[in-house]
């Protein structure tokens, strides 16, 4: 077995309208597709006999890769500590250009960060600037500014 690319990363999220605010209005995502998805298919690969769920499928500018997030209608879940302390926690780094303006214009607009952005100085990314910021979940974004090369 040969892992040959990726396709999406998912995130589990309480309220679907409010995260495409967020990863659509904010972030400037795309939506792809998006419906309430009750198909046996579904059921089977999540586990969940009765599953209910809204989803959405969002392009990341840039990128071929994909953001999809799952509301689950049935069963509800709960909020999990996904802090990145927390084994299973995780994150997506997305690329900007200039992120001291975009640190600037998302927290106008109210979104939580951990700090302002960091300038790391040392090993690869030597150079390069980092930022935590949070989704309306709790779940971290990481806004990543390359070196200049």
């Amino acid at each position: 077995m040969k892992i040959t690319g990726a396709h999406h990363t998912s995130y589990t999220v309480s309220n679907l309208e409010r995260s495409l605010e967020f990863y659509v209005g904010l972030l400037g995502c795309e939506v792809i597709w998006q419906r309430e998805n009750r198909d046996q298919y579904f059921r089977d690969i999540v586990g969940y006999p009765d599953s209910v769920a809204k989803m959405a499928m969002l392009s990341v500018p840039g990128s071929t890769h994909a953001i999809e997030l799952i509301e689950y209608v049935v069963p509800r879940g709960v909020s999990a500590d996904v802090r990145t302390k927390n084994v299973g926690s995780s994150h997506i780094a997305f690329l900007v250009d200039d992120l001291s303006a975009a640190y600037e214009e998302l927290c106008a607009a109210g979104v939580k960060f951990r700090s302002p952005p960091v300038e790391i100085r040392a090993g690869a990314n030597k150079g390069a600037w980092a930022v935590y910021m949070t989704d309306p979940d709790g779940i971290t974004m990481e806004l990543f500014q390359p070196t200049k090369s």
